[in-house]
């Protein structure tokens, strides 16, 4: 049986002006306060994130009731009240919206003495760290994936310009038409190798032009062009959060990204879309307090890309970001890496999470300057 602690009070009844709590909003792990009923008295804002409701909906909420299976978090919080220790870390599980898969969570509980709220509730994705870990050497790839562009330009460009001048000089020469057929052969791979080279070397030559940008427009625009090239049996979904701001960015560099992001998925689902069975999410979000490229932002925009096709090879899923990986036959492997220099040249992260019958890339994009 839970104590009683607060008087008088009923949920979500805290003396804001005794406590001010605004600070819980800079975390960026989910927040609540609960009363000695476990009814949550406080989120911040990370919380109404990690949930997908609003702060006045979430107060008044029995805690335990927002997860699968909480009957050990219940428990915790029963000797939590009896004070049998100060901290204890557990794992939880939240439901997601629409059936999917339960999102894994580390919680602390920690017991607040003198406090009118006696039981503090500290929720985290798990795989925050590993998002983090796994962007640091993404970039520190991309750093490395540049160098090696600017010394692949300066190794290859100019022998190929002397091996075409001199099968041109040679072609010249030759009176033979049937000789000359080689010549221009030699010419043409190597005008080949020549275009290869500039397209891996054109999103770091490319200057931005920063502007406002409305996301939506953007992810409109590639709707359309995606629909016009192979929309028979496709459905696309939108799900916008109209209320996420304007962010500045490039406006032409973002729409080739997410153009790069969303044809990948169309194609993948060539076996779907025959038999009309194919669909890709467009879906933004507003985040709070996230880290991008080394950088915390109070606020970024989530783009996600989700399709029910077979999903990433696992041998590349990886590597799906290095110039020349491609799961594809006759693909090229440069839309996605072109994608990650774009999103990295703007201050934020790409990510994908794939499974057979479901591949999720996440945009991450900064809407304020970092704190």
């Amino acid at each position: 049986m839970f104590r009683s602690g607060i008087e008088d009070r009923g949920p979500g009844m805290l003396d804001a002006g005794a406590h001010d709590l605004s600070v819980l909003d800079l975390l960026v792990s989910a927040v609540l306060l609960l009363d000695e009923q476990g009814t949550i008295v406080h989120a911040n804002a990370a919380a109404e994130d990690i949930f997908g409701l609003s702060r006045r909906h979430l107060l008044g909420l029995d805690a335990c009731n927002l997860f699968e299976e909480a009957e050990d978090l219940r428990q915790s919080l029963r000797e939590a009240l009896d004070e049998a220790f100060a901290h204890k870390t557990l794992p939880l599980q939240l439901a997601r919206p629409g059936g999917g898969e339960p999102l894994d969570l580390s919680a602390a509980v920690v017991v607040q003495h003198g406090q009118p709220w006696p039981v503090l509730l500290e929720l985290r994705e798990t795989h925050y760290r590993t998002r983090i870990e796994r962007a640091e050497e993404r970039l520190e790839h991309a750093d490395a994936n540049r160098e090696l562009l600017r010394n692949l330009a300066h190794e290859v460009k100019n022998p190929l310009g002397g091996l075409r001048g001199a099968a041109q000089l040679l072609q010249a020469e030759l009176g033979d038409p049937r000789l000359t057929e080689y010549t221009q052969v030699i010419i043409a791979e190597a005008d080949r190798l020549h275009a290869l080279v500039d397209r891996l070397l054109a999103p770091h030559r490319t200057p931005r032009r920063l502007g406002p940008v409305n996301i939506h427009e953007v992810c409109e625009r590639v709707a359309a062009l995606v629909m016009a090239e192979c929309g028979a049996g496709l459905k696309l979904i939108r799900d916008y959060d109209i209320s996420a701001p304007e962010l500045t960015a490039d406006r032409e560099q973002l729409i080739q990204a997410l153009l790069n992001v969303v044809r990948n998925a169309a194609q993948a689902l060539a076996e779907r879309r025959r038999q009309g069975q194919a669909e890709i999410t467009l879906r933004t979000r507003v985040a709070r307090q996230v880290t991008l490229a080394r950088q915390r932002h109070p606020l970024i925009l989530v783009l996600q890309v989700i399709d029910n096709g077979p999903g990433i090879p696992e041998a590349i899923r990886e590597r799906v970001f290095l110039p020349l990986v491609s799961g594809r036959d006759g693909g090229t492997g440069l839309g996605l890496s072109v994608v990650q220099t774009i999103v990295q040249q703007h201050g934020g992260e790409i990510d994908v999470e794939s499974r057979p019958g479901c591949t999720e890339f996440r945009l991450m994009l900064p809407l304020t300057s970092p704190a």
